[in-house]
């Protein structure tokens, strides 16, 4: 490589402009990705610093305007330019801009104005303070009195508390700084999010056997310099977090630092506490409820290394750490773990990238890993670790599956089954708590039969359909599509529909069914505001309510020791979404859900219902048997070649002029046929599942190929060819790899 790109100033939102330079002959070959160096800068070539974010081998400015390198920076800032290589590998593996990626990975963009805390001191010796008190009050200064009455008693005191409580004003303060009774001092102080909520505590943990095999197996490997990333598969209530812990507190003493990603903001609160209680105040958080100020803060905190420990979602993968020993990605199977702005990053994927850069350990944790994690730790790529029971040898919860078809034949048209109703009823009785999930997700106009069960399904996909406003059923895979039936195609019922009911509907009806029982109510419109999980979680844990009703983020992660009963009241309706993994999703949920239940010393009890009570992934999530859904999901996936086996990648086009658009689409898909790449399947152009979204268009293209790397350079030469013609400008394209969401 003879040039280099390079950017100048990171610490502005406008990070677009790139820079290109001359490689001296003598740093041919030491220079990389997120390096700082030294530049010759504007028309008076004033030596200035900037970042390496990639190279080219032909100037794309006239040579002679070239100007050459300087050198390359000693003892630059590492993590900075980690996160600048970090969004340079973004760039090329999810194809966004240089821009994109850079506005991805600096989580701070702008100086907020830091926190500032005054105290009061007290300068002159109590017996000459004694004397001028009594002078003040013979004189009736009132306010001054109050102050140094104060002072007397404690020798400092806080700026706020004199003026809000003794009622002092600003000018009495000045005035008693300058006849040099006290002084006013000031001190920086970090805003705290959790501040004053926790306290650490002495803990003498005892580990379980395989707890103990789990931490010393990956502690062995991480001595001996082994950084291969690890699945800890463990069922749920088997301590994962115990082992996340005393592998953090080993890389803490070393004096490293651990990323701790959890899927959920609703996680963070309990997540932070049990850390917290471990760590002390050397564990903070990043995420994007926390106001400017916090979260500018906590960017500070980490930069300076005042923190050990940071915790959050995927974001918090992009904090300014210099010496990251491990990141634990814990509920790695969570789909939210994948961005669905550009760059479409998997935080699993920048992980291990990160990690690789700083010779840190990846540990992914999940009592349902996904498909393709499972499928690397059984291949051997990654290392496997399993938690096989619960803590104190607990049991796992006895799961029922209700088939509503025949609550429907005798009957029964209430949300709630019998056998649901009975348990309820059973455990209120017994001043018991009750979680009831409704299983929202993927919920996107699915048909399907409420006597058989069947759901209307795409022929050439497997996919359901999804019904649209004109009355059409359509796979957003393939494009095909049919009119909505009027009776079920297999059985020939009328009882043929989508489903209705949301969490409101379920709340109204526990309140009738069960007057003096106290609900709660978690979902998106109760948890509008940054406080709204940790009041909802924290008064249901402290018994101040008797029934949750919620949506998926009830489910993840909390642990709740009086909660014996969780009925799960849809299982239909994230395994009947317009997604290849809808049954993988479904027994991951299902099983995190019923995995609820039980956490303490008494018995749980999971009642799921569902239409189709034979599924493979309900009846595996019943049994708690990964082992069986994961064959049966991979014969599937096999047979049509989607992730593990094969690779994926969308291409997703938008634009205000929808003709323009199709034809646009129908152009690229005859463009990538024609390229016939062996063993290359092309799927669409097709709508996509929202076709429309705000007066802009959308159409996809999926490619699939059992070689990833055939489709990232396929990648590369559509991004190539469309730039070669302005009327690709006209339209918005992006790439998806291995999606996880439909567009």
């Amino acid at each position: 490589m003879e040039f280099v790109n390079v950017i100048v100033d990171i610490s502005h939102e406008k990070v677009d402009r790139v820079f290109q330079y001359r490689i001296p002959e003598r740093l041919q070959g030491s220079l990389q990705a997120g390096m700082q160096v030294e530049i010759p800068f504007g028309r008076g070539n004033r030596p200035t610093k900037g970042y390496v974010v990639g190279f080219a081998d032909k100037p794309d400015y006239p040579p002679e305007k070239i100007k050459e390198l300087t050198g390359i920076v000693e003892g630059s800032v590492r993590a900075e330019a980690q996160l600048i290589a970090l969004a340079a590998w973004m760039k090329e593996r999810y194809g966004s801009t240089m821009n994109q990626a850079l506005k991805t990975v600096l989580l701070v963009k702008q100086k907020t104005r830091q926190k500032q805390s005054r105290k009061l001191v007290r300068l002159i010796p109590a017996p000459q303070g004694e004397v001028l008190l009594r002078e003040y009050e013979r004189k009736h200064y009132r306010a001054k009195a109050r102050l140094l009455a104060a002072l007397l008693q404690e020798e400092t005191l806080s700026y706020e508390k004199a003026v809000e409580e003794l009622k002092v004003s600003a000018s009495v303060i000045r005035g008693l700084a300058e006849q040099r009774v006290l002084r006013v001092e000031s001190e920086t102080s970090y805003r705290n999010p959790f501040a004053g909520h926790f306290v650490k505590k002495e803990q003498h943990v005892i580990l379980n056997e395989e707890q103990r095999a789990a931490v010393e197996g990956i502690w062995a490997g991480y001595q001996q310099g082994i950084r291969k990333t690890c699945l800890l598969h463990g069922v749920t209530g088997s301590g994962k977090t115990e082992v996340y812990m005393e592998l953090i507190a080993r890389v803490v003493r070393e004096g490293k630092q651990a990323v701790v990603l959890i899927p959920e903001i609703a996680l963070t609160f309990q997540t932070v506490r049990r850390f917290h209680e471990r760590f002390g105040d050397r564990v903070s958080v990043m995420h994007s409820r926390l106001s400017d100020g916090e979260r500018y803060d906590q960017f500070l905190r980490a930069k300076e290394g005042d923190i050990d420990v940071i915790i959050g979602p995927r974001s918090a993968l992009f904090v300014p750490f210099a010496r990251i020993g491990m990141i634990i990605m814990d509920e790695e199977h969570e789909s939210s773990y994948k961005s669905e702005t550009v760059p479409r990053y998997h935080a699993r994927e920048a992980a291990i990238f990160r990690a690789g850069m700083c010779e840190a350990l990846v540990v992914l944790g999940s009592a349902t890993p996904s498909v393709e994690s499972y499928e690397y730790a059984r291949t051997g790529v990654y290392g496997f670790y399993r938690l096989s029971r619960r803590v104190n040898d607990a049991a796992l919860p006895e799961v029922s599956i209700v088939d509503l078809r025949k609550e429907l034949r005798e009957g029964n048209r209430s949300i709630f089954s019998r056998k649901l109703k009975e348990a309820m009823s059973e455990r209120l009785q017994k001043g018991q708590q009750i979680m009831l999930f409704l299983n929202r997700r993927g919920l996107s106009g699915f048909v399907s039969c409420r006597s058989c069960g069947q759901a209307i399904k795409c022929p050439h996909c497997d996919v359901t359909l999804s019904l649209h406003n004109d009355g059409r059923l359509r796979c957003h895979y393939c494009g095909y599509e049919m009119r909505m039936p009027d009776a079920c195609p297999a059985c020939g019922s009328r009882y043929i529909s989508g489903f209705r009911a949301g969490t409101q509907q379920i709340e109204r009806e526990v309140r009738k069914l069960y007057p003096g029982a106290e609900v709660l109510r978690m979902d998106h419109d109760t948890t509008r505001t940054r406080e709204s999980y940790e009041q909802i979680l924290t008064a249901f844990g402290q018994g101040e309510a008797d029934v949750l009703v919620g949506t998926q983020m009830i489910v993840k992660g909390h642990d709740f020791p009086n909660v014996t009963l969780v009925g799960v009241l849809a299982a239909d309706l994230s395994l009947y979404a317009t997604d290849y993994r809808a049954s993988e999703r479904t027994f991951q949920i299902l099983t995190q859900a019923a995995g609820r239940a039980g956490r303490g010393e008494m018995q749980g009890e999971a009642v799921i219902q569902t239409y189709t009570p034979d599924h493979y992934s309900i009846r595996a999530a019943a049994e708690q048997d990964y082992e069986g859904f994961f064959r049966q999901e991979m014969i599937y996936r096999q047979m049509l070649l989607y992730p593990p086996a094969a690779s994926m990648l969308g291409i997703y086009l938008s634009g205000p002029d929808e003709g323009f658009l199709i034809k646009c689409s129908e152009i690229l898909g005859k463009m990538i046929r024609g390229r016939q790449a062996e063993g290359l399947t092309v799927i669409g152009p097709a709508a996509a599942v929202l076709s429309r979204k705000n007066d802009i268009y959308r159409r996809v293209i999926y490619l699939k190929h059992r070689e990833e790397a055939v489709l990232l350079d396929m990648e590369k030469r559509l991004e190539q060819e469309l730039e070669k013609d302005t009327v690709w400008q006209k339209i918005y394209i992006q790439f998806d790899h291995n999606p996880l969401n439909a567009y």
